[in-house]
């Protein structure tokens, strides 16, 4: 199970951190991954990090997201800087091994 957290309203310019707990012990074997979906869009990858620590971005995001995880808390973040109004989605957090798991989602709104 993944529990997402963290979303609200934000101004432009602004940050959130958004943690996505899961539960089970075998979490530090799992690739982690962020999507997003907006209001009539396709979800999309955010960013992801593999059980080795590597990363990737998407292109919208590089310089302004981070992703990290901390195995020994089952967590993993997405720190989000300088926001942008197009920023806004609900945001899904993603366990891959052989099999996807996805949580809920929680919603990010970026509007002054």
């Amino acid at each position: 199970q993944l529990v997402e957290s963290g979303g609200g309203l934000v101004p432009p310019g602004g940050s959130l951190r958004l943690p996505c707990a899961a539960s089970g012990s075998t979490f530090s074997i799992y690739g982690m991954s962020w999507y997003r979906q907006a209001p009539g869009k396709e979800r999309e990858l955010v960013a992801a990090i593999r059980s080795g620590g590597s990363t990737n971005y998407a292109d919208s995001v590089k310089g302004r997201f981070t992703i990290s995880r901390d195995n020994d808390k089952n967590t993993v973040y997405l720190q989000m800087k300088r926001l942008k109004v197009e920023d806004t989605a609900v945001y899904y957090c993603k366990a891959s091994r052989t099999t996807d798991y996805w949580g809920q989602g929680t919603q990010v709104t970026v509007s002054s």
